[in-house]
């Protein structure tokens, strides 16, 4: 299949077919999901955490995310890859951030960006669109934002917070957008949000009336050990199948069960009585 392209999901949208998109940050796991025809991929700054141990996306480096988007693209090069900008990756300038941007694009093979908030990133999504950098918006819960948020915490409900989260998927959308992930936010809000904005809204944990969900395939094949969020299905515990096949393979090798015969290469009799 084709790779999908910023005007075939907004084809998508308009015709009401659903958008899949999972996380990704290495080579078999691009692999896998080219092969079932996920549409998207995002290479998230959850990778500081659910790859690296960080306790949270802030300690993830551009240099982190350039590493792992290309062994992405490298294992789904006819799939549409989204890089994640980092933390202070687009924070201080209009300039610094279209410099990282364009690092993404040049560096690393994908073909879109994502950066979080709203209003205050109106200027540098503008930039890197007039640049011909495709940008992906993120609001709700943004957790480069933890602290200022106080918490990985619901966001948008009440007036005033929702009728900003409205007002920032209209001002990204103007700005050049071509999605917006909406993050923790309530269902019927990300349900209007949707209807009201051209572009499509990429849900997670936000309800089955965005144009398309996201998961962390960590949390997806219960691979993440950590907390796993109410808005997450666990479709696998590959988490568990690996612990027990480490736990068989290490009573085996203790008791001289690995390598068996079948496992070791052989060598002629007659080379090992000439050996001196």
């Amino acid at each position: 299949m084709p790779r999908e392209t910023t005007l075939s999901l907004r084809q998508k949208k308009q015709r009401g077919e659903k958008i899949s998109m999972l996380t990704a940050y290495d080579f078999p796991s691009a692999q896998a999901m080219e092969a079932v025809g996920i549409d998207m991929i995002l290479v998230g700054d959850s990778l500081g955490m659910v790859v690296l141990g960080y306790e949270n996306t802030l300690f993830v480096t551009v240099e982190d995310m350039l590493h792992h988007t290309r062994a992405v693209t490298r294992g789904a090069p006819n799939t549409m890859v989204v890089a994640d900008m980092p933390f202070l990756s687009y924070h201080l300038s209009v300039e610094d951030g279209l410099r990282n941007a364009g690092r993404f694009i040049q560096e690393s093979g994908c073909q879109a960006v994502k950066l979080e908030g709203g209003r205050e990133r109106v200027a540098v999504v503008r930039a890197m669109v007039e640049a011909g950098i495709p940008v992906m918006g993120h609001i709700g819960l943004t957790p480069q934002a933890i602290h200022q948020l106080g918490g990985f915490r619901v966001q948008g409900k009440d007036l005033e917070t929702a009728q900003k989260l409205l007002e920032d998927a209209r001002l990204l959308t103007e700005a050049g957008a071509f999605s917006i992930v909406l993050e923790c936010v309530p269902a019927s809000l990300a349900e209007r949000i949707t209807r009201e904005i051209p572009i499509p809204t990429i849900g997670i944990g936000a309800g089955a009336g965005c144009d398309g969900q996201v998961l962390v395939n960590h949390d997806l094949l219960g691979l993440f050990s950590g907390h796993v969020p109410k808005f997450v299905r666990q479709y696998a515990n590959i988490g568990e199948t690996m612990r027990q096949a480490f736990q068989a393979y290490k009573e085996d090798v203790a008791a001289g069960r690995f390598p068996a015969e079948e496992h070791c290469y052989t060598l002629k009799d007659d080379i090992l009585e000439r050996l001196y």
